[in-house]
């Protein structure tokens, strides 16, 4: 099979799945080999440079501790990605479990399933965040644990009605008639058909749970110092925002750029994913 006829090939033949790809590999390869990157230490002090604008040496400059910048945006964005990619993972592998239980055998199980992740979808997923971390406790653990029950609501409920969907069509009865069990049922037939959407919104919520992170790294909840993460960064640079406010601008551009570029992968990769857009092209 050709790149160009699969689904990463058909995203990367649209300009912004090409701009947006190019700048999530770019932060990618910076998380992976940012010890190899940079000649600074994230978490050494160098007092006597704090506060030093950007200049030859320090080109995103240094923050009040004398610590590079730069060295700190990519050590922030292992922290942020990880965080965020781990935590989707958790939802979208337990909420697939749950939502397709749910939506397949129905009853009660069903009935319990939606009305917990109804009453979970009632609050945002930033209170959700809040309150799990006051009862975890602050730091990385906790702010996967967190954003991952968070989103967790997403991730059934899309699976439970794509289930739900697909169930009574027409294969699925054969399959049975033919004596295929439940469990062959779900892995061969209806969560291979329900995996799509499935897939783009946890691309679209990634977006999402990087901000949330941020959120909980600027309120003190996430990375705990001298660990950096991007809203780690920011929170620090809240009481120099007039002095230097580099500390401040330099994450939140990476915040925002990063999710930003997320979203118009998305947005290509729900075109990718389209089958009836794919027909009119051909």
């Amino acid at each position: 099979m050709k790149l160009s006829d699969t689904t990463l090939g058909r995203v990367m033949r649209r300009p912004k799945g090409v701009i947006a790809g190019s700048w999530l590999i770019l932060v990618v390869f910076v998380a992976v080999f940012a010890p190899y990157l940079t000649p600074y230490e994230y978490d050494i002090q160098d007092l006597p440079n704090a506060f030093r604008a950007p200049d030859a040496a320090h080109w995103l400059g240094t923050d009040e501790f004398g610590r590079d910048m730069l060295t700190r945006i990519m050590y922030g964005a292992r922290t942020s990605l990880s965080v965020s990619t781990i935590a989707i993972g958790i939802s979208v592998f337990c909420g697939m479990c749950l939502g397709a239980a749910s939506g397949y055998f129905g009853g009660r199980f069903d009935r319990a399933v939606t009305a917990v992740i109804d009453l979970t979808w009632s609050f945002p997923e930033i209170l959700v965040a809040l309150i799990l971390v006051a009862i975890i406790g602050p730091g990385v653990t906790g702010a996967m644990v967190a954003i991952g029950v968070a989103y967790l609501a997403l991730f059934t409920r899309l699976t439970r009605s794509q289930i739900m969907a697909i169930k009574s069509e027409t294969f699925v009865e054969a399959s049975l008639s033919l004596g295929a069990s439940h469990g062959h049922i779900l892995m061969r037939h209806l969560l291979p058909n329900a995996l799509a959407p499935v897939i783009v919104a946890a691309m679209l919520a990634t977006g999402d749970a990087i901000i949330l992170e941020a959120t909980l790294g600027f309120f003190g909840l996430g990375a705990q110092p001298p660990t950096p993460s991007w809203g780690g960064l920011m929170s620090s640079g809240t009481a120099q925002m007039f002095k230097a406010p580099w500390i401040i601008i330099i994450p939140g551009v990476a915040v925002a750029v990063t999710v930003f570029a997320i979203n118009l992968f998305g947005d290509a990769l729900i075109h990718a994913l389209d089958v009836r857009a794919r027909v009119r092209e051909s």
